[in-house]
Order: C-alpha cells, then structure tokens, then sequence
C-alpha cells in the first residue's frame, strides 16, 4: 500500500438514537462529538438513526401491508381489463 494516500482508521463508537444501544468498532469517519467507554477511554461519537437494535427487519415491528386496498387503487387507476 503506498502511505500517505489511505484515510486514518480508528476506534469510533456508533449510537443508535432510537434506542440509545452503542457498539466499538474501527472506521474512518470522524466526528466532533466524544463519550467515554467502558475502558476508560475517550472515543468519536456518531449518531445513527437505524441499526440492527432498532431496524424493522431485526425486530419483528414489520409494516402491515394493505394489499386489497393497494390492488383497489390500482383498479381505480387502470380500470379493469377484459
């Protein structure tokens, strides 16, 4: 790898401000906000609106489809075909 042209990758803590559940991992964004983790040590805070702990899909708060009304919609749009 030549040196000088990658960005620095570093701790960064992500939060999810949803349910306010962080996790430590490595990355290269930066960011002007800090907090204290558990090791004593200060690391760049960023702020997440969805992660696994509060995405749909991981829940199981899935949407509830109206299909009948969708395919009515499309019916009333279209018309019907013969």
């Amino acid at each position: 790898m030549k040196p000088g042209i990658h960005p620095d990758y570093h701790p960064v803590v992500f939060q999810d401000t949803a349910t306010g559940d962080a996790f430590l991992t490595r990355s290269t964004i930066t960011s002007d906000k800090t907090i204290e983790w558990s090791d004593g040590r200060t690391y760049p805070l960023v702020l997440v609106d969805v992660s696994a702990w509060s995405h749909p899909f991981w829940t199981g708060a899935r949407r509830i489809m109206d299909t009948a009304g969708q395919v009515e919609k499309f019916h009333r749009r279209y018309g019907r075909r013969k």
